[in-house]
């Protein structure tokens, strides 16, 4: 049994719409009565669970006819979005009460996990319901969603939420069961059981095709979910729901470990999703950074995007991305101290210089 109930008192489970709604668009209504079961059995062994459901475009999509499974324009997968919760909903407080457990939905948007003070109230909300005995059912609020303020992938929003409720492992059912070192369509691909880190070698290996068609996410976003609760101190697999009673079969999978926890201020600096812009390093201050200290201007070379002071920004290192932090400077006035020294600073700004561009108290290395 992946995560058994003694060592994760609380676990996240991720569900996509592939596994949920077959391709008429109906609820595969007897596999999700052995989830149900499943999630009442943990219950009874102390595990709280909270489920991040997909589905809700594909099943309105069928009730509304749309072309395309709903996605055919933003528009169409707002209103199939609309539609479809009511439905998704309503099978979930079926299956949930037909064990004798109660359900509580809980519709999100980016802005709701990646805005510090609503993060903070929707981790209460989780907490408060999740210590009720609820099992909460999560999904993004797709009806208003747009392209540009949307997580775009349910992969990456069960990470956030596992953040959020302080969940020590993340389930992502889905319609492969695992990574693998190329297309497993592809002849000799081979099957990866554990990732203790994440690096370029295992992101190359992901695709990002969704095998079903009906879906939204690939492998790369569940190497991003995996990174997410990692970086939280969360275990993470990806295993296939292609079974009857997945979460309690003992199927293949892959794991990625988590190497390390961290405050969970930290770990929702490293979790954002978006960034207002980009401040970049050179190699000497990417190894000053790795010891853990701030970053100062003189080791800065190049601002990107246009955030002010106390904004989310990426460190951009010459390797890639190395931390996310908050910005100590708005964009203009980083700019005007690049390279240069901190005695320098009072006489280019003009008044009494903050310590670095990003504090190492508000920076969560990556």
């Amino acid at each position: 049994m992946l995560f058994p109930p003694a060592s994760c008192p609380r676990l996240i489970v991720k569900i996509g719409s592939a596994l949920l709604v077959d391709p008429d668009g109906a609820v595969r209504r007897a596999w999700l009565d052995g989830v149900a079961a499943d999630i009442a059995a943990r219950a009874r062994a102390g595990q709280q669970v909270a489920v991040v459901s997909s589905g809700a475009i594909a099943l309105g999509a069928r009730r509304l006819g749309l072309a395309k499974g709903g996605r055919a324009s933003l528009e169409d997968a707002q209103a199939a979005a609309a539609t479809g919760q009511i439905a998704l909903s309503q099978t979930w407080a079926e299956v949930l009460g037909a064990q004798g457990l109660t359900a509580a939905q809980m519709l999100v948007t980016l802005g709701d996990l990646e805005e510090r003070r609503r993060y903070l109230n929707a981790a209460a909300t989780l907490g408060r319901l999740l210590g009720l005995g609820v099992v909460p059912v999560i999904n993004e609020n797709d009806s208003v969603a747009t392209e540009e303020i949307r997580f775009g992938d349910n992969d990456r929003l069960a990470a956030r939420v596992a953040q959020a409720a302080g969940a020590q492992g993340v389930l992502l059912l889905s319609d492969v069961d695992g990574l693998y070192d190329r297309n497993p369509a592809h002849p000799g691909a081979v099957h990866i059981s554990r990732i203790d880190r994440i690096d370029t070698a295992v992101e190359a290996m992901a695709d990002r095709g969704s095998a079903s068609g009906m879906g939204s996410g690939g492998m790369v976003s569940k190497i991003a979910a995996a990174r997410i609760a990692n970086a939280a101190g969360a275990h993470l697999a990806i295993a296939s729901g292609r079974v009857d009673r997945p979460l309690s079969a003992d199927a293949r999978h892959t794991l990625f470990a988590a190497e390390r926890s961290a405050s969970a201020r930290k770990a929702w600096l490293a979790g954002g999703i978006t960034a207002c812009g980009a401040i970049h390093v050179d190699a000497g201050a990417a190894r000053a950074l790795a010891d853990g200290r701030s970053l100062l201007a003189a080791g800065a070379t190049r601002i990107d995007g246009g955030f002010a002071r106390g904004d989310l920004v990426t460190i951009e290192g010459p390797a890639g991305t190395l931390a996310r932090g908050l910005s100590e400077y708005d964009a203009a006035d980083a700019a005007r101290l690049l390279g240069r020294r901190s005695e320098e600073h009072e006489a280019i700004l003009g008044y009494a210089p903050r310590a670095a561009l990003v504090h190492r108290s508000h920076m969560a290395l990556l």
